[in-house]
C-alpha cells in the first residue's frame, strides 16, 4: 500500500517520503519541511493516533490525514481530537486521497500566509496607511505619489467603504500642504438647509440661531486640504456657489457683504457616477470638470485578491489586543471564506466583519461560524449556471444582460465602476443599457383611452 501510494501521488505532482514504522516517520519530518502527512491507523507498535499527537508535538499546523480499515466513531472521534486533518476508511478511491491532499496543501499555505501576516503587521509603523500588495493597490499608490506632489483638485471614485477619505489623507499627509489642516465634511451628512453655512461660513444675525460669526470649512481648511466627501450628494442649486469657491479662491459668508479669501487643496470624492448624473442634468457639467482635474480610482475589494486577509491581519491586532487577547488568529477555515466573499460592503463591511468576530470567538482562534451568516453561508459558485436539459439554456445576450444589470447592481448604480468591473468602455456601457431600456419601453402595450 505504501508503495502504490507512492507511486499514484508522484504521479499527481506531490514529492513524496516514505516511511514504515512512527520512529522513521517522525525522523523524515525533523529533516524536511512538507505539507501533509498521511498514515495508516494500524502501524504496530504506536499506532496512527498517537503518530498524529507526537507529529503536532513538532508543528502543530502540520494536517495529517489518517487512512484505516475501522470506520468506527470511536476511531474518527479519536482521530480528530488528536488533530487529524481528515479521516478516509478503507477501501476507497484514490482521488479521494488526492482531493482530501490538494485541501491539506492549500490549508498549509493559507497557515504559512497568515504566520507572515501576522509578523508583516507586527512590523508596521503606521496606522491608518494603505494596507495590501494586490496590483490595484501599488497601481494605486504609485498614482498617490505623483498626485501628492500637486496641488490641483482631485476626485476619487470608488464604492462605499473602499477607504476614499483614507485615500483623501494619504495625498494630504504625502503633500506640500502636510503642515496645514485637514477638513473633512460628508456631504450626506448635512441637511441641505446647513450646507451653505458649513461649508461658506456665516455672518452674525444672518439667521435667527447665528448668534457669533462662523467661518466656514473652506475657511478653516485654508493652508491645508479640505476633503468633500460625497460630493454628490450636493442639492443642484448650491453647486454654482461651489463652483465659484473654487474658481475664485473665495466665499461669501450667509448675510455677510465680504468676500472671505482662503488658500485650500480640494479633494471630492463620491461613490455615485458623476458623469451619468451630468448626462441626467442633476449634477453641473462645469463643476464636474473643475473636481475632477486629476482622478482616482479607489479599488473594490473583491479585486484586492489576498489583500483580504492582510486587511483582516491589520484589523485584527489591534482588535485583540484591546480585548486582551493577544493570541487570537484567524483558523484557515474562516481565512478561506473570507477569501471567497466578494464584499459588497468592501474594507469597512470586513473591517466590522473582523470586530463581530473578535467578541464572538470563544477560543484562540476565530473560526467560521464566528463570521457573520451572510458570510457564512456565502456560497462561492452562486453565479455559476450549469444544465444539460436544452431548454434551460439561455442566449448568449439573455447571459449577457443579465450579468451586466447584476454587476451594475453590485456596485450601486455606480456606472463607471461597473464598467471597470466589467472590463468594458463606460460608452459601450452605456449604449447597451440604453438599448435594453428601448427594448423594455417598445414590448410595454400602449395604453387605451
Amino acid at each position: 500500500m505504501r508503495e502504490l501510494l507512492d507511486e499514484t501521488l508522484s504521479q499527481e505532482g506531490f514529492e513524496v517520503f516514505t516511511a514504515a514504522d512512527a520512529a522513521s516517520a517522525l525522523a523524515t519530518l525533523e529533516a524536511h519541511s512538507v505539507y501533509a502527512v498521511v498514515t495508516d491507523l494500524n502501524l504496530g507498535g504506536v499506532n496512527g493516533i498517537e503518530l498524529c499527537q507526537r507529529v503536532h508535538a513538532l508543528d502543530a499546523t502540520l494536517p495529517v490525514v489518517l487512512i484505516t480499515a475501522f470506520g468506527s466513531l470511536d476511531a474518527a472521534v479519536g482521530a480528530v481530537r488528536a488533530g487529524a486533518y481528515d479521516f478516509i476508511t478503507k477501501p476507497f478511491k484514490m482521488e479521494q486521497l488526492v482531493l482530501a491532499l490538494r485541501r491539506a496543501a492549500n490549508l498549509r499555505d493559507i497557515q504559512t500566509e497568515l504566520s507572515a501576516l501576522r509578523a508583516s503587521v507586527a512590523r508596521a509603523s503606521a496606522f491608518g496607511t494603505l494596507v495590501g500588495e494586490s496590483e490595484p493597490m501599488q497601481k494605486l499608490r504609485s498614482t498617490l505619489d505623483r498626485v501628492a506632489r500637486s496641488d490641483a483638485a482631485v476626485l476619487i471614485l470608488g464604492e462605499s467603504g473602499t477607504g476614499k477619505e483614507l485615500i483623501a489623507k494619504s495625498i494630504h499627509a504625502n503633500g506640500n500642504r502636510k503642515k496645514g489642516p485637514f477638513v473633512a465634511v460628508n456631504m450626506s451628512a448635512i441637511p441641505a438647509t446647513l450646507i451653505e453655512s458649513e461649508l461658506f461660513g456665516h455672518a452674525r444675525g444672518a439667521f435667527t440661531s447665528a448668534r457669533d460669526k462662523h467661518d466656514g470649512l473652506f475657511v478653516q481648511a485654508n493652508g491645508g486640504t479640505l476633503f468633500l466627501d460625497e460630493v454628490g450628494e450636493l442639492p443642484i442649486e448650491l453647486q454654482p456657489k461651489l463652483l465659484r469657491a473654487l474658481e475664485q479662491g473665495c466665499v461669501r459668508p450667509v448675510g455677510g457683504e465680504q468676500d472671505v479669501r482662503f488658500d485650500a487643496r480640494i479633494i471630492a470624492a463620491t461613490h455615485r457616477d458623476l458623469a451619468a448624473r451630468v448626462e441626467e442634468g442633476t449634477f453641473r457639467e462645469d463643476l464636474y470638470f473643475r473636481l475632477n482635474v486629476l482622478d482616482i480610482h479607489a479599488p473594490p475589494l473583491r479585486a484586492r485578491g489576498r489583500d483580504v486577509l492582510t486587511l483582516a491581519q491589520h484589523f485584527l491586532e489591534p482588535l485583540a489586543r484591546a480585548a486582551k487577547r493577544p493570541e487570537l488568529s484567524l483558523s484557515p477555515d474562516a481565512a478561506q471564506r473570507l477569501l471567497e466573499y466578494t464584499w459588497p460592503g468592501n474594507v469597512r463591511e470586513l473591517k466590522n466583519c473582523i470586530e463581530r468576530a473578535v467578541a464572538l470567538s470563544r477560543t484562540d482562534h476565530i473560526s467560521l461560524a464566528d463570521l457573520p451568516e451572510r458570510i457564512r453561508e456565502f456560497d462561492p459558485g452562486h453565479l455559476v449556471v450549469v444544465s444539460r436539459d436544452i431548454d434551460a439554456l439561455l442566449p448568449l445576450e439573455v447571459i449577457e444582460r443579465r450579468y451586466v444589470l447584476h454587476v451594475l447592481d453590485a456596485c450601486g448604480g455606480n456606472r463607471t465602476v461597473a464598467a471597470e468591473v466589467l472590463g468594458m468602455g463606460r460608452k459601450t456601457l452605456y449604449r447597451k443599457l440604453l438599448e435594453w431600456e428601448g427594448e423594455r419601453s417598445s414590448s410595454r402595450p400602449s395604453s387605451i383611452k
